[in-house]
């Protein structure tokens, strides 16, 4: 039987040690397994995670293996090489591809009733393999996708306008990698359209001004990586949002990497389009009122996806 209130986390490295320790402050989960290849590793964080839990919520937070993902209801893969400097997301596709051959079947040995939230990179590919390696439903299969791309972006607007970033809604969609590209045509700061908004605050060279922010968005964790060595903390906070959303049955609308089936003829890969995230995984799909331009772009992003998947 499924527990609830039961996650665990594949791989802890970096991003799955943060994304453990996120997950354990939001006080959603009463158990948490961590399982790694280096089990010494995952005995290490769950002990460090444990010793703060006199300042959180009462947790059982452990070191397992692949059996102990029986009962959990939601099981968080971050398992995969780490991205080097230099190194694009989808450089990594081949190393990382051949350890979802490895770690999915275990998964679903166990498990066939979880919902697989995918965060490694690139993680459009390996969403997508996750989808075929385990003959799960699409809709219980997802990944991060541009959910922290799109933070990135409310973060960037909300600081160029100097208004509340939560008071700005808007998407990054397509890959999550260097085809991505805001969704402008649908973007608004509390209802108001972006370019109105814009001009009520002073700014009047839109193009360029939405041009910059846009690379700052799709640059932002070669940055990082450049400057310390990998990106964790802000794609953990992005895996407990997302999290949040399924446990609580939020239905919340997030731009997670998933199959598409057709909308603007895109079909057979997975990339971020906003759908309706709750309990049973992707619930529906939200249709945006994109420019011919925007699905010009999906499409060539889709199409970068799918070489990388027939090479593959």
């Amino acid at each position: 039987m499924i527990n609830d209130r039961k996650a665990a986390i594949i791989g802890c490295g970096f991003v799955g040690a943060a994304s453990a320790f996120a997950l354990m402050e939001s006080g959603m989960f009463s158990e948490m397994a961590l399982v790694d290849s280096n089990r010494e590793k995952a005995e290490g964080e769950a002990l460090d995670i444990s010793h703060g839990l006199p300042f959180a919520k009462p947790m059982k937070i452990y070191a397992g293996d692949y059996a102990d993902l029986a009962d959990a209801q939601l099981i968080v893969v971050t398992a995969g090489a780490n991205q080097k400097p230099g190194e694009t997301r989808l450089d990594l596709v081949k190393k990382n591809v051949a350890i979802f051959r490895s770690v999915i079947p275990q998964i679903t040995f166990y498990n066939r009733d979880a919902i697989l939230l995918i965060v490694a990179n690139p993680v459009d590919i390996l969403t997508y393999a996750a989808v075929k390696i385990s003959g799960l439903p699409a809709s219980r299969v997802f990944g991060s996708g541009t959910v922290l791309d799109t933070a990135r972006l409310k973060s960037l607007l909300g600081e160029h306008l100097k208004v509340d970033s939560r008071s700005v809604h808007t998407f990054i969609i397509g890959e999550h990698g260097d085809s991505e590209f805001p969704a402008w045509s649908c973007t608004n700061v509390s209802g108001v359209p972006l370019w109105d908004f814009c001009e009520m605050r002073g700014h009047h060279e839109h193009e360029q001004a939405m041009e910059e922010l846009a690379e700052s968005v799709k640059n932002s964790a070669y940055q990082i990586i450049e400057k310390k060595g990998a990106t964790y903390y802000g794609i953990a906070m992005s895996v407990r949002r997302i999290c949040e959303a399924i446990v609580r049955d939020e239905k919340s609308i997030l731009p997670v990497s998933s199959m598409q089936t057709g909308e603007y003829g895109i079909t057979d890969v997975a990339l971020s389009m906003p759908v309706i995230v709750g309990r049973d995984g992707i619930e529906g799909r939200v249709p945006l009122r994109l420019s011919d331009e925007e699905v010009e772009k999906l499409k060539k992003s889709a199409e970068t996806l799918k070489g990388i998947i027939g090479e593959i």
